[in-house]
């Protein structure tokens, strides 16, 4: 049988805000940014969450963006990811998003993060809930180790959609029976790349479509805590629990065999 796999949008599908712009104060804190720049970002995720953002709205914020992280140093943003991810990123992912997540890889499908958002927040996000690939935007880093503030690929409407395409030509995805999920009309040509596309919180233009071609339309409204939603993820790993397993059972079994030889020693003497 063919592969499957399930691509998924980030913001506003599997987590309620804008991954990028819900790092502004972190980037603050860490030296960054300035208050100005806390308090514009502020608002577009505002913006962002209100209403969506349409195609100029997101090329304003790519342009304002990109400007904004020239000279950054590439491993200070990782080293700031990383070190509040679990604070910021974690309560805010959608509970339904997570349990569809556990769903396609239950059934074997591969999943896909594929977001507009920048690869050194994105990758973390996606390691964080078990995506097996991410497809973000990349910025140009330059010989010091700073991003120039050129992008060099930018995963955005279309080309999300040729992202799909390429993977699927790689690793054996029939996208007929693949699924993709997202809450923006940008996200058109991926949703209509496979043959199970979803509208997820869509914005109007998105859901005014999806009606009209009869595409399943999803509510997800309940953020979660990992752990919340998993009591049992701090719980031992399953390989630990068949390390314990195994050595349980051999612990068994030496006994059993200390307790025959000591019958056959018993009735020896006896």
């Amino acid at each position: 049988m063919p592969r499957t796999a399930a691509f998924f949008d980030l913001d506003k599908t599997v987590i309620a805000k804008s991954s990028t712009l819900t790092f502004s104060k972190s980037f603050y804190q860490g030296g960054l940014i300035n208050r100005r720049a806390v308090l514009r970002t502020a608002y577009a995720q505002f913006v962002f969450l209100a209403g969506g953002a349409d195609h100029d709205q997101m090329e304003r914020m790519r342009a304002y963006l990109s400007a904004l992280c020239r000279g950054w140093n590439v491993q200070q943003v990782k080293e700031i990811v990383a070190e509040t991810l679990h604070d910021l990123i974690d309560p805010i992912i959608y509970d339904e998003a997570a349990s569809l997540i556990e769903e396609h890889h239950t059934a074997g499908r591969d999943v896909v993060i594929v977001s507009t958002s920048g690869a050194e927040v994105v990758e973390p996000i996606g390691e964080l809930l078990g995506a097996d690939r991410v497809v973000a935007t990349r910025m140009v880093v330059g010989a010091d180790g700073c991003f120039t503030g050129e992008v060099e690929y930018y995963a955005y409407g279309p080309t999300k959609a040729d992202a799909v395409k390429e993977l699927a030509a790689s690793e054996g995805y029939d996208l007929a029976r693949c699924y993709a999920y997202s809450d923006s009309a940008t996200d058109l040509p991926m949703l209509g790349a496979v043959g199970h596309p979803y509208a997820v919180n869509p914005d109007r233009a998105l859901r005014r479509e999806a009606l009209v071609r009869e595409w399943p339309i999803l509510d997800f409204h309940k953020p979660v805590r990992l752990k919340q939603r998993l009591p049992n993820l701090s719980a031992p790993s399953r390989p630990a629990l068949v390390a314990a397993a195994a050595l349980g059972a051999a612990a068994a079994t030496a006994g059993l065999v200390w307790y025959a030889s000591r019958r056959r020693a018993q009735t020896v003497l006896h």
